[in-house]
């Protein structure tokens, strides 16, 4: 006979941070150059939640920790190939497709708002990078403004990508991802084993 245990896999950070990070990109996506101040707020907002994720990637609990969910180049495609036969194992933490991803976005992220701080530099001789892009020119403003839409794109298309892997789970493994990053828990199957009641 089985029986199963709810446990707590996303702590309550990780969720704060996720769901903080969904919040602060929208916005900046949203706002754009219309509201320039507000764009800056969500930038720099995304920019301190990228380097809390990286502290915790380092020193946070279990699932948080990148070393538990990066894995190499061949054991994602391992998994992937499982997944195109309906047959992939369940993770309680990010199965190594769901790893990658959050390394993406996270790179994607980085970028978008590097890109962004270089604008804000060569465009109006400001902000953190301002000592050594504030007398860049239009022409480089321009081409930091390009790669900023670009990366900023791109990180909407890793989202939406991350957003289908995540209902797929959900359907193939018979549990609501979505709900799990909002409580932290997850439903752990036991099986009965010896001396186990």
């Amino acid at each position: 006979m089985n029986r199963s245990e709810t446990i707590q896999v996303w702590d309550p950070l990780v969720r704060l941070f996720h769901w903080t990070l969904v919040l602060a990109f929208s916005i900046a996506f949203i706002t754009e150059e219309d509201y320039l101040r507000l764009h800056s707020i969500a930038g720099y907002s995304v920019i301190g939640l990228l380097a809390f994720r990286l502290l915790w990637g380092l020193c946070g609990p279990r699932y948080a920790r990148f070393k538990d969910f990066v894995y190499s180049p061949a054991h994602i495609l391992k998994y992937l190939k499982h997944v195109m036969r309906n047959k992939s194992p369940r993770y309680l933490g990010h199965n190594p497709a769901g790893g990658a991803m959050i390394i993406l976005l996270l790179v994607a992220l980085a970028l978008t708002t590097v890109t962004g701080l270089a604008v804000y530099a060569a465009g109006d001789n400001a902000g953190p990078l301002a000592a050594w892009l504030g007398h860049a020119g239009e022409d480089w403003a321009e081409t930091f403004e390009a790669l900023h839409e670009f990366f900023a794109n791109f990180t909407v298309l890793l989202v939406v990508v991350h957003i289908s892997g995540v209902l797929f789970e959900s359907l193939l493994h018979r549990e609501n991802l979505m709900v799990a990053m909002f409580t932290g828990n997850k439903v752990i199957k036991l099986k009965n084993q010896r001396g186990v009641s």
